[in-house]
């Protein structure tokens, strides 16, 4: 192995499964808004970030996306 070359390691969280689906409908209601201005709920302690919502709002969401770090939704309702 070259001594100058760094291994590059990826966290723990990106193995863990998430409590979150891809398509999956939940209903929520918005906790947080972040720096950008997407509402935030956090789901079993993983941060999902919802656009187009305020914090105290009580929406209907679709998962979007799944990062290993938080997850993207889309408001249905």
């Amino acid at each position: 192995m070259n001594k100058d070359r760094k291994e590059k390691r990826l966290p723990r969280s990106y193995f863990n499964p998430k409590p979150v689906k891809v398509g999956e409908e939940l209903d929520v209601t918005i906790s947080d808004k972040s720096k950008r201005g997407d509402g935030i709920v956090r789901i079993g302690g993983y941060v999902v970030f919802v656009p187009n919502t305020e914090p105290g709002d009580q929406v209907k969401i679709k998962i979007s996306k799944i990062r290993p770090g938080y997850a993207v939704a889309e408001k249905i309702s």
